[in-house]
């Protein structure tokens, strides 16, 4: 997350802690009740860590924590344990590993990802490709507004992924014409398509 005034990072939960940001040195809240101190063990609430990064990069392919990054954190102050790690009390982000773009490929940036919440944008980690002409953010930035806290991409996030043969970064032009002509040819199509739609609309409305 970044702060409307682009100040501040932080980040937010997936579930019931998508009301709160927090920042790189948090104390948890219980979103259910403010009334007993986090985490309790009648309550679900408190900050969540796995005991192997496996497990965090298992659930980053779900599709409910597929924009989300990876946080490596020092633990502390009271703690619950659960079948896969801890459930505790305060937490201070070590490191933040941006992960996969959408499509795939390693994120080398962080850009506007919808909607957010009051007073905060939500960001999405995005490779060059995905990011285009929208502004982002590098993680050098987004690093210095948590308190020069170390931002980078997931290591080995493009295992496994190879771009398509003649479709790379180094396409020659011999390649490249047909495949531009072919999509120019297919814009005007849907162009003069459009073109012909909206001249009925217009005679229909006259």
């Amino acid at each position: 997350m970044i702060s409307a005034d682009s100040r501040r990072a932080g980040f937010n939960g997936v579930a019931l802690g998508r009301s709160q940001v927090y920042g790189a040195v948090a104390d948890a809240v219980c979103i259910q009740s403010p009334r007993h101190r986090c985490p309790s063990s009648w309550c679900d609430c408190g900050f969540y860590c796995f005991h192997a990064l496996d497990d965090a990069r298992d659930l980053a392919c779900d599709p409910q924590y597929q924009h989300c990054v990876l946080l490596e954190v020092a633990a502390s102050g009271r703690y619950v344990r659960y079948e896969l790690g801890l459930r505790y009390a305060r937490q201070t982000i070590r490191s933040v590993r941006l992960g996969r773009c959408g499509c795939g490929r390693a994120a080398t940036a962080l850009a506007d990802g919808g909607p957010g919440i009051v007073g905060w944008r939500r960001l999405h980690p995005v490779c060059g490709l995905c990011a285009g002409p929208r502004p982002v953010l590098t993680p050098e930035a987004f690093g210095v507004l948590l308190g020069h806290v170390p931002v980078r991409a997931e290591d080995g996030a493009d295992d496994g992924f190879a771009p398509l043969a003649g479709l790379g970064s180094e396409v020659d032009d011999a390649t490249l014409v047909p495949l531009l002509s072919a999509e120019v040819a297919l814009l005007q199509a849907r162009l003069d398509q459009v073109q012909s739609r909206l001249e009925q609309l217009t005679h229909r409305s006259d």
